[in-house]
C-alpha cells in the first residue's frame, strides 16, 4: 500500500510537468506564427473620378423605317435592288408595267387638248352673241374633268416607278421579277440603321435620377468591351400602374452598324459623377462581421480599417470615410490577414515578363 501512494506521489508530479512542457509548446508555437509575416500585394490610395450607373437592358428599335408598298395593279417589270443593299431617297426599287397607264394619260392629254383649243375658238369669236354662256360653262366644265383624268393618268405612270422614301438599306424583298402585284401590296421593307432607339423601361424609383441629355452606353451583352455612347432622347411622363415602370428612350448612333434593330442590349444608364474624391481598388474590400474593412500597412504591420463606401465604377469604389490619400493598402492577400499582422510586401509577378 505504502509503494502505491509512493508510485502515485511520483506519477502526479511528472504529469503536471508534461502538461505544463506542452503549454509552454503551445504559446511558442503561437508566438512563431504571430512572427510569421504573411505576404501581400499593395497599392496606394489616389483620387479620382467614379459616376453611378444603372444597369439594365434595352430593346433596339429604328426610328427610320419603311413599308413600301405599291399604288397600282400590274406586273413587275424590274427589280433594280436586292436585300442588303444601301439605297437613298427617291431611288428607283422596282418598275411596274406602266403601258395601260401610259395610254389612258394619253387618252387625257388628247382630250385637254381638244376642249382647250375649241374653248380658245370661241373666245376669239367676234360674234360671241352666238354663244351661249351654257356653252361656255360646259366646256370650261368638260376642260376642268379632263384634267383632272389626265393628272390621275399622269400620276399612275409615276407611280409604276417604285422609289425608297428614306435612305436606308433594303432589309425585305417581297417580290420578284414578272410577279403580278396588287394595290397597296409590299414590295419592300426599308430600314435606316444610321441612328437607333434604345427602349428602357425602369422602375419609377428611378424616374428622379433621369434627365433628358444624360449619358448612356450600349454594348452587345456583359462581356462586350465595345461600349456605345448614347443618350437619353426621351421620358415618358406616365408610369405604367400594371408594370410599375416608365419608358425612356435612348438616341444610340450606330454609324459603323455595329448594332442591328431588334437586338436586345445591355445598357448602363450614367446618374452622377464624383470628381477628385478618395478611391481604392474595388478587390481591397474584405467583409468581415458584416462589415467593409481595408487593411492599411504601417510599417510591417497591418492595421484593418472599417470603411465607408460611395460610388462603385467597375473596379474602382469610392471610400467617403476609413482610409486616407497616399497610404499603402493590401489588395491581394488579405484573406489571410487580421488586425495587426506582420505582413510582408511583394511585387506582383509580371508574367509577361517571364514570357
Amino acid at each position: 500500500m505504502d509503494r502505491i501512494q509512493s508510485v502515485k506521489k511520483f506519477i502526479i508530479p511528472f504529469c503536471c510537468l508534461v502538461m505544463l512542457a506542452g503549454c509552454n509548446g503551445e504559446e511558442e508555437q503561437t508566438k512563431e506564427e504571430d512572427k510569421f509575416a504573411v505576404p501581400v500585394e499593395t497599392t496606394l490610395v489616389a483620387l479620382g473620378n467614379v459616376s453611378s450607373f444603372y444597369s439594365t437592358t434595352a430593346t433596339l428599335e429604328a426610328p427610320q423605317e419603311a413599308h413600301v408598298m405599291t399604288r397600282i395593279s400590274g406586273l413587275i417589270e424590274n427589280i433594280n435592288v436586292e436585300e442588303g443593299d444601301r439605297v437613298t431617297t427617291g431611288q428607283v426599287l422596282a418598275v411596274i408595267d406602266a403601258k395601260r397607264q401610259q395610254y389612258d394619260f394619253n387618252r387625257s392629254q388628247a382630250e385637254v387638248q381638244i376642249i382647250e383649243q375649241e374653248l380658245n375658238r370661241l373666245r376669239k369669236m367676234t360674234n360671241k352673241e352666238f354663244i351661249s354662256q351654257d356653252t361656255m360653262a360646259k366646256l370650261e366644265f368638260n376642260l376642268q374633268a379632263a384634267i383632272a383624268k389626265r393628272d390621275l393618268a399622269e400620276l399612275q405612270v409615276k407611280e409604276s416607278r417604285i422609289v425608297s422614301p428614306i435612305n436606308g438599306i433594303v432589309a425585305k424583298r417581297h417580290v420578284k421579277q414578272g410577279n403580278m402585284v396588287r394595290e397597296f401590296d409590299e414590295l419592300f421593307y426599308v430600314v435606316n440603321q444610321d441612328e437607333l432607339h434604345g427602349i428602357v423601361h425602369l422602375p419609377e424609383q428611378q424616374l428622379p435620377s433621369l434627365r433628358l441629355g444624360q449619358h448612356a452606353s450600349v454594348r452587345q451583352n456583359q462581356h462586350d468591351t465595345n461600349m456605345v455612347d448614347a443618350t437619353v432622347l426621351r421620358i415618358s411622363p406616365i408610369v405604367d400602374a400594371q408594370s410599375g415602370t416608365f419608358k425612356v428612350t435612348l438616341a444610340v448612333p450606330n454609324k459603323n452598324a455595329q448594332l442591328k434593330a431588334g437586338m436586345f442590349t445591355r445598357v448602363e444608364i450614367k446618374y452622377d459623377t464624383h470628381d477628385d474624391v478618395i478611391t481604392v481598388p474595388y478587390n481591397a474590400l474584405i467583409n468581415q462581421d458584416d462589415t467593409q474593412a481595408i487593411y492599411v500597412i504601417k510599417d510591417t504591420i497591418a492595421q484593418r480599417r472599417v470603411v465607408s463606401l460611395g460610388y462603385r465604377q467597375d473596379n474602382t469604389v469610392e471610400v467617403i470615410s476609413g482610409v486616407a490619400l497616399g497610404e499603402q493598402i493590401v489588395i491581394r492577400g488579405q484573406q489571410n490577414l487580421k488586425d495587426q499582422s506582420l505582413v510582408e510586401v511583394i511585387q506582383p509577378l509580371n508574367v509577361a515578363a517571364i514570357k
